[in-house]
């Protein structure tokens, strides 16, 4: 969070993130054991690209920015990356990501379209329960991180006037 918000010591928005360490460090060990390549269950490819959606969906630009340097650090296609850029799933031609983003898209949005019919599309798609609940912790943890980034670059833009 403070190399995507651009926080560094000594400023004083750094140490207001950090006033309760545990909580940045517990954010930073969600980040790492979402985005761990040796995870098992969702490939890290489908997971950084739930993450790009998802920060495309609520127009966060910094954070979309990591995912898709991440993104390219992994080799996926520029095509890929425009489609989910611009929400044009239906352009992709894999019909399991596009269920999992169409899923992702769900609880971003509109949470409480995240029904039973969203989780038989998804098993319907190939997607494991346990990967299902995984995909759904990592969407509420990438709202989080949204929120978090928003309000940090938010705090740092009044500071700067």
């Amino acid at each position: 969070m403070d190399i995507v918000t651009g926080l560094v010591p000594p400023d004083p928005l750094y140490d207001v993130r950090h006033a309760r360490e545990k909580v940045a460090v517990a954010m930073q060990k969600s980040y790492d054991v979402f985005f761990d390549a040796s995870a098992r269950g969702l490939a890290l490819r489908e997971r950084l690209l739930v993450a790009l959606y998802a920060c495309s969906l609520s127009e966060s630009s910094a954070l979309s920015a990591h995912y898709r340097q991440a993104l390219h650090a992994q080799g996926v296609e520029q095509a890929v990356l425009a489609a989910i850029e611009t929400d044009a799933l239906a352009s992709l031609n894999d019909t399991r990501l596009t269920v999992i983003l169409g899923f992702a898209r769900k609880l971003i949005v509109k949470p409480v379209e995240g029904d039973a019919e969203e989780i038989k599309r998804l098993r319907d798609a190939g997607v494991a329960t346990p990967d299902i609940v995984t995909l759904a912790q990592l969407i509420a943890f990438l709202s989080y991180q949204i929120r978090v980034a928003a309000g940090l670059l938010a705090m740092k833009e009044l500071a700067s006037k």
